[in-house]
C-alpha cells in the first residue's frame, strides 16, 4: 500500500484529502504545520507528499527546500496545494523541487489523477533503473570470465614457474617473466578500476540527487597540465614519444581532476594502441565560443559507422582479428564522464585510415 503524507493546516481540507486517499486504498499520514510535516517525512519516508504552500512555522517552499537537501527525502515526489494560480509562484515551487501543483479548489478526481500521475512516473523511473542494473549485471557476467582470467592466468602461471625454479630469478628469462607478471597485474588492476568507475557512473547517472551533487561540486581542473602529463606518459609506455603531437591551450574546466585524467588516459591509450609506430597521435585543445574543444586523432584502423553506433560497455570490435587488451570499457567510461559533466563526446572515423575523438566541455575562459 502506497504511503502518502498530507501537510495541510486547514483541518477540514486535510480531513477530506485523507478520506479520499484512504477510500482509494492509500495509507494517509497527516500534519497541520510545516515543521511537523518535515519531521513526519523523515520518520516515515512516504511514497508521496501532498503539501500546502501557506503553512505555519515552515511554509511549503521551506519544507520542499529542506526535503531536497536531505538525501533520505530528496527523491520523494511532492505535490503542492495552493490557492495561488500565479505562474511565478508555481515556478518558484518547481525550481525548489516540487513535482506538480494542484490549485484550490480541486475535485477528488483531480487529486487522484495527480497522485496516480506521480506514482506512474515513479514506476517508470524504477523500471528504467532496474533494467539498467540488470543489463549492467549481465554485461559484467559476460565480460569478467575472459577479461579477468587472461591476466590472472598469466600471473599464476609465471609465478608458479618462478617458484618451481628459483634459479630463473637471476637470469634474463626470469626478468622477462617478472616483467610479464607486472604487466598482467597492471592490466588486471586497470580492468577492475574501469569496472568500478563504470558502475559508479551508471549509478550516479540514474540518481538525480547524486548527479546534481557531482555537477555542482566546486572542483576544477587545469586542463593543459593534465593533458601534457597523461600524453607524455602514454607515449613513453608505447615507446612512441616521437609520434606524439601536442598543441594545447590552457583553461580551467569545472570537472573533477581524477575524472578528467581518466578521460584523457583512456582516449590517448586507445589512440596509441590502435595505430602503428611512426604514425602521429595528434592532441589539440582550444577554447571556442565558451567551450573547450579537445581533439585526439590517430591514423590507425578506424571504425565502421555500425561500430560507432554500437559502442557500449564491455563491447570490443573484431576481437579475433585484433589483439585487444582490456574490456572495451575505455571509450564508454570516457564518454559517460563527459556527458555527466554537461559536455559532448563525438567520434569521427575513416575506416583503415584514422579516428578522431572530439570532446567539448564548458569553458571558464581561464588565461
Amino acid at each position: 500500500m502506497k504511503k502518502i503524507l498530507v501537510i495541510e493546516d486547514e483541518p477540514f481540507i486535510c480531513s477530506n484529502i485523507e478520506e479520499i486517499l484512504i477510500l482509494s486504498d492509500y495509507q494517509a499520514i497527516t500534519a497541520h504545520d510545516g515543521l511537523t510535516g518535515l519531521e513526519l517525512a523523515k520518520e516515515n519516508l512516504p511514497d508521496l507528499i501532498i503539501c500546502d504552500v501557506m503553512l505555519p512555522y515552515l511554509d511549503g517552499y521551506e519544507v520542499v527546500s529542506m526535503l531536497r537537501q536531505d538525501k533520505t527525502t530528496a527523491q520523494i515526489p511532492l505535490i503542492f496545494l495552493t490557492a495561488k494560480s500565479d505562474r511565478a509562484d508555481q515556478r518558484q515551487g518547481m525550481e525548489l523541487g516540487a513535482n506538480d501543483y494542484l490549485t484550490k479548489p480541486f475535485s477528488p478526481q483531480e487529486l487522484l489523477k495527480a497522485v496516480a500521475s506521480q506514482f506512474k512516473k515513479q514506476d517508470i523511473v524504477k523500471t528504467s533503473s532496474q533494467d539498467q542494473l540488470t543489463n549492467l549485471r549481465n554485461n559484467i557476467s559476460l565480460a569478467i570470465p575472459h577479461e579477468i582470467n587472461t591476466p590472472l592466468n598469466g600471473i599464476l602461471g609465471f609465478s608458479s614457474l618462478l617458484m618451481q625454479d628459483h634459479s630463473l630469478l637471476n637470469s634474463p628469462e626470469g626478468l622477462e617473466i617478472i616483467e610479464y607478471i607486472h604487466q598482467s597485474a597492471q592490466r588486471l588492476n586497470r580492468l577492475v578500476q574501469n569496472f568500478l568507475m563504470y558502475t559508479q557512473l551508471e549509478l550516479i547517472a540514474t540518481n538525480p540527487a547524486q548527479l546534481k551533487e557531482l555537477q555542482s561540486a566546486d572542483t576544477m581542473s587545469i586542463i593543459k597540465d593534465i593533458i601534457n602529463d597523461v600524453a607524455f606518459q602514454k607515449a613513453s609506455e608505447f615507446n612512441r614519444p616521437e609520434d606524439l603531437e601536442l598543441a594545447i591551450e590552457n583553461d580551467l574546466i569545472k570537472i573533477d581532476p581524477n575524472y578528467l585524467t581518466k578521460v584523457i588516459e583512456e582516449i590517448i591509450d586507445n589512440a596509441f594502441k590502435f595505430s602503428q609506430p611512426q604514425t602521429p597521435v595528434r592532441v589539440t585543445g582550444k577554447v571556442i565560443d565558451g567551450q573547450y574543444h579537445l581533439n585526439i586523432t590517430d591514423f590507425g584502423r578506424g571504425m565502421t559507422p555500425e561500430q560507432i553506433a554500437q559502442i557500449g560497455a564491455y563491447m570490443q570490435f573484431d576481437r579475433k582479428y585484433y589483439e585487444q587488451q582490456g574490456s572495451g570499457l575505455g571509450l564508454i567510461v570516457a564518454k559517460r564522464v563527459v556527458e555527466i559533466y554537461g559536455g559532448k563526446f563525438e567520434i569521427k572515423t575513416i575506416l583503415n585510415q584514422q579516428t578522431s575523438i572530439n570532446i567539448k566541455l564548458p569553458s571558464t575562459q581561464f588565461k
